[in-house]
C-alpha cells in the first residue's frame, strides 16, 4: 500500500496469525535502491507476503539496497539475515543493539543465567523460574541473524532519493530504538516507540540499560516536541495527532505508577509481589498477573521493575533485602 509517493507500506504476517501483531514495514524509494525499515519474521509466510507485495508494486528483492532495523527485537529484525541474502543489501542498526545480537539470539547461555539471577532477585518462586526464564527462547527460531554494516547513533541524515530521513535515537522500548523524521513531509516513522493503540512494554533487565522508563519518558516528550503530522508505526495503522498520542501513553504510565505507589502502601513488597496486584494490557485486554503467559508474567515483572527503581532514586520508595530478594516500601512509613 503506497502511503504517500515514493513510501509504500508492507504488511507482514505474525508467526500465529494475529492481525494485531502483524508487522508494518516500509519501503522507501531512492535513486539507487529501495531502502526497507524493519523485516517481520524469519518465516517462510512473511518471505512470501513480503515478495508478493515487492512484486505487485514492481519490484524484488535485488531492488533493496538498505535495511534499516527501527531495533533488534525479532519482530523487526528477524528476517534481515534472509533479506540479505536475497538482496545483497546492508543492513543499519543502533550501536547498543549491534552489540546484543550474539548474546541475544546466538551464544544465549549467559543471557538466560542474567534472567535467572534476575528474576529470582526480585521474588519470582523457584517453582515458576524455569517457565518464565525461558519463556522467550522459542522465537529463536524465528530469527536469522545478521550483523549490521552500517552502524547508527543517532543524528545521522539517511538521503533516499528525495527523502531526507533523520536518525532519532529513542530509547526504551528497546536501548538501541530508533525513529525516522522526514521533516520536509512532516512524517515519523515510529517503529514501537509509538503506537496508535498498544502501549509498548518497557522493562528492566539485563539488556535495557539501568533507566529504561526515564529514558522512554525522555524519548517519547522530544518527538512530542517534532513538528510531524503523520506518524507510520511497525503495528496497528498509520495514524495523525502524534501529540495526543503521546499524552495517552504518559498518563498510561503515571496511571501504573499510582497503581505500584497503592501496591507499596500495603506494606514491603517484591516487582513479583507488585506485578500480582496490578493490571496489565495485554493486545487491548486489560487481565491480572494469573491470566498472562509466561512471556507475558515476565514482561510484567521487568515492567514493575522498571517503576520501582525511578520511584527508589526519586525517594518516594526505599529499597532492602529480604531472604536473598529485593524488596521495595514506601519511604517514610507512607
Amino acid at each position: 500500500m503506497e502511503i504517500l509517493p515514493g513510501i509504500h507500506q508492507l504488511k507482514l504476517p505474525f508467526p500465529l496469525q494475529l492481525d494485531q501483531l502483524a508487522v508494518n514495514a516500509y519501503l522507501i524509494q531512492g535513486d539507487k535502491g529501495w531502502m526497507l525499515v524493519d523485516t517481520g519474521w524469519n518465516t517462510n509466510q512473511a518471505f512470501s507476503a513480503m515478495e508478493r507485495q515487492l512484486r505487485e508494486i514492481g519490484h524484488g528483492f535485488d531492488n533493496i539496497t538498505l535495511i534499516l532495523i527501527t531495533h533488534f527485537h525479532p519482530d523487526h529484525y528477524g528476517l534481515a539475515g534472509r533479506l540479505v541474502q536475497a538482496s545483497h543489501a546492508k543492513v543499519a542498526l543502533h550501536q547498543i543493539e549491534k552489540d546484543f545480537i550474539d548474546s541475544r539470539y546466538m551464544n544465549m547461555d549467559g543471557l538466560l543465567d542474567q534472567t535467572a539471577e534476575i528474576l529470582r532477585a526480585n521474588g519470582v518462586p523457584e517453582k515458576d523460574l524455569p517457565r518464565l526464564q525461558k519463556a522467550s527462547l522459542g522465537v529463536r527460531q524465528y530469527v536469522a541473524p545478521v550483523s549490521p554494516e552500517v552502524v547508527l547513533q543517532g543524528g545521522e541524515v539517511i538521503t533516499q532519493g528525495q527523502f531526507q530521513f533523520e536518525v532519532v535515537w529513542t530509547p526504551g522500548h528497546s536501548p538501541g530504538h530508533v525513529c525516522l523524521l522526514e521533516r520536509s513531509l512532516k512524517v515519523l516513522i515510529s517503529g514501537d516507540h509509538v503506537l496508535p493503540a498498544t502501549f509498548p512494554n518497557v522493562g528492566l533487565h539485563s539488556q535495557s540499560g539501568t533507566d529504561p522508563l526515564p529514558n522512554y519518558l525522555r524519548s517519547l516528550r522530544a518527538i512530542e516536541e517534532l513538528d510531524v503530522d503523520l506518524v507510520l508505526p511497525a503495528h496497528e495503522h498509520v495514524f495523525s495527532g502524534l501529540k495526543p498520542r503521546i499524552q495517552e501513553i504518559l498518563h498510561h504510565h503515571e496511571e501504573r505508577k499510582k497503581a505500584i505507589i497503592a501496591s507499596l502502601s500495603e506494606g514491603p513488597q517484591t516487582a513479583y509481589e507488585v506485578s500480582l496486584k496490578i493490571p496489565w494490557i495485554v493486545n487491548g485486554i486489560t487481565m491480572s498477573f494469573d491470566q498472562l503467559q509466561a512471556l507475558d508474567r515476565r514482561l510484567a515483572v521487568m515492567s514493575a521493575m522498571a517503576h520501582l527503581e525511578p520511584l527508589h532514586r526519586e525517594g518516594t520508595a526505599e529499597k532492602s533485602q529480604r531472604d536473598g530478594t529485593v524488596v521495595y516500601s514506601l519511604a517514610g512509613g507512607r
